[in-house]
């Protein structure tokens, strides 16, 4: 098959360019998905981060409802296996009790995503119902790093990390409930940004504020396909019961001007959790780049209580998901998930968690009031506050501590070694703040090591104009100009 453009070429552009050159005549939208589905073909055997590949969305994009003449011209995207659904397509959750789930219609969001001239072109791998670190269960599948194929690629936006950093797509579908945006991107040396609460719906099952921690988003490589896929796809469906926000203008505009000079925090320690001290050197390097670009810089944590705050955000989490279970086996005329379909944790997540009561529920949502506010004053003194993305090195394939194949008994002690390593993400999603993580560091082996940055409710902007500062300082050369050993220009 003759592809319009060289590999090389390809990598080069990200998702705005490709579209512009749709706009302009040069290639067509089914030749920029003729070449997505080689660049999957090409990489995705030794990482195993795509569930399926729709062969009509193919063949012609505009047949599945994208819009053409959307900002994305008919851009190739991927959708991770969660999340909004695809009227007609399979939707498996990373589950083998979920096999065959055919969706009978669009999500408010896809339809969002359609109508912005993005091709949902396949589906992208994820763990069972989105819990755990990893999409790594041999009975489903098991992605890969493509930095290192002996790692993971954390999760639980697993493929679609795998699939933006191996340079198949520029840009692809995330969900994040508490780390599982900026975890993988952090992981895999991609820009991955968990907007604020009221940003995209999740019409018509829940909304922001029942969701309480989950957010839509994307994988990418430059900050300014992150904003047009915020702007292009952000907004409320009809009957919203909380608040929707739009900011004073477009984030691609925005994110032309550098910011003023930021107060900018560093922390490596999150309650109880602390950084390697590898770790923390490359958050102190970090901090010293953004000091060469003219902002105040300094050590400082929000005054909280961490770990009523972790307590609190491991009831939510068994809590949610009892309840996304025992809607799944109700569904199913099922009174207990198959020990056979349903990961061994996910089990006893959904024992311990079936039984909440509203008294417990409703102490877990005090300790999130007082989470938020205490990151709100810390936010009144700081425009900004850097962690990394994680506390302790990528973990190899098969670490089955972080999996729900995981044979733990305790899903409490199996949640703290969530923590210990994933210490920095979830408090931005109880407190509906948005952060960023960026690829600026990497760890001792030489993988990717994200930096996050969180900001205070609706200042997502502001994250985004920090990052695109950040990306010209570097000459667009994000993790150091180096790619991985399994992309679509080796091999």
């Amino acid at each position: 098959m003759t592809l319009p453009m060289s590999w090389n070429e390809w990598a080069q552009h990200d998702g705005v360019a490709l579209a512009a050159r749709v706009r302009k005549g040069e290639l067509t939208a089914k030749e920029l998905a003729s070449q997505a589905a080689a660049g999957i073909a090409k990489v995705d055997p030794a990482l195993s981060g795509v569930v399926e590949v729709f062969e009509d969305a193919i063949a012609d994009p505009a047949k599945d409802g994208a819009n053409l003449a959307g900002p994305f011209a008919g851009l190739p995207f991927l959708m991770k296996d969660l999340g909004p659904t695809m009227k007609g397509r399979l939707q498996e959750m990373g589950s083998l009790l979920m096999r065959g789930n055919r969706a009978t219609a669009d999500t408010f969001l896809a339809a969002k995503m359609r109508e912005a001239g993005l091709n949902l072109i396949g589906r992208t791998t994820t763990p069972e119902f989105g819990v755990c670190s990893s999409a790594d269960n041999p009975a489903v599948y098991v992605t890969r790093n493509p930095w290192n194929t002996d790692y993971t690629t954390c999760g639980s936006s697993a493929g679609s990390a795998a699939m933006v950093a191996a340079g198949a797509v520029p840009i692809a579908h995330s969900t994040d409930g508490g780390g599982s945006i900026r975890i993988p991107a952090g992981v895999n040396g991609n820009i991955g940004l968990k907007v604020s609460r009221g940003v995209f719906s999740l019409a018509p099952h829940m909304s922001d504020l029942t969701g309480l921690v989950s957010i839509q988003g994307c994988q990418s490589r430059s900050v300014r396909d992150t904003a047009a896929f915020v702007d292009a796809c952000r907004g409320p469906a009809p009957g919203e019961f909380m608040p929707f926000w739009t900011p004073p203008e477009p984030y691609l505009d925005m994110i032309k001007r550098d910011p003023g000079r930021l107060r900018i925090a560093l922390s490596h320690q999150w309650g109880d959790y602390s950084a390697t001290p590898a770790i923390a050197a490359e958050l102190e390097r970090t901090g010293k780049f953004l000091e060469g670009l003219g902002h105040h810089v300094e050590y400082a944590l929000p005054a909280i209580d961490y770990r009523a705050a972790f307590d609190a955000q491991t009831t939510c989490y068994i809590s949610n998901f009892a309840i996304v279970i025992g809607n799944m086996l109700a569904a199913r005329g099922l009174e207990r998930p198959p020990a056979d379909l349903v990961e061994p944790v996910n089990i006893r997540i959904w024992e311990a968690g079936r039984h909440t009561t509203f008294a417990e529920r409703a102490r877990m949502q005090a300790v999130f009031n007082t989470t938020t506010r205490g990151f709100g004053a810390f936010f009144e003194e700081w425009d900004t506050i850097l962690t990394p993305i994680t506390a302790l090195p990528t973990p190899k394939v098969g670490t089955t501590e972080y999996l729900t194949i995981s044979d733990n008994p305790s899903v409490l002690d199996w949640f703290g070694n969530l923590w210990r390593n994933f210490a920095f993400t979830p408090l931005a999603n109880l407190s509906g703040l948005p952060a960023i993580s960026l690829p600026l560091a990497q760890h001792e082996n030489g993988l990717p090591l994200g930096i996050q940055a969180q900001a205070r409710q609706a200042n997502d902007g502001l994250l985004l104009q920090l990052a695109a500062q950040i990306e010209r300082a570097l000459g667009g050369q994000w993790n150091a100009g180096r790619t991985p050993g399994v992309h679509v220009t080796k091999g």
